[in-house]
């Protein structure tokens, strides 16, 4: 299923979901040929296998509590918090509370 990307020019919301959250899923924000934005949706207790990606990531968490696992050992981001990653950094994500994050991802042309 492909997730719809917005417009440019066209808002979209990223203020918690708060009593929401456990109803929503992860969805694309937008995408362009240089970066994409997501909102990434864990349920408490579920987590994203390892994994990278060629560009830079930044993870900033809007709601609940995540672990990003590094090779450097593990990053608990709250709420309010962002993590940055380099390029090719192999990282996994889980929740430890329902969690939401916006997440950004620098592209690169294969």
């Amino acid at each position: 299923m492909a997730l719809e990307h917005a417009a440019p020019g066209e808002p979209r919301d990223v203020r918690p979901f708060g009593a929401a959250l456990a109803d929503q899923k992860t969805a694309a924000l937008f995408k362009s040929r240089q970066i994409e934005v997501m909102r990434l949706v864990l349920r408490a207790g579920r987590k994203l296998p390892p994994h990278k990606v060629p560009g830079e990531i930044t993870i900033q968490c809007i709601e609940g509590t995540m672990v990003v696992g590094l090779g450097s050992g593990p990053r608990r981001l709250e709420a309010g918090q962002i993590l940055f990653l380099e390029g090719d950094a192999m990282h996994d994500v889980s929740a430890e509370t329902d969690a939401s994050a916006l997440v950004t991802i620098v592209l690169h042309d294969g």
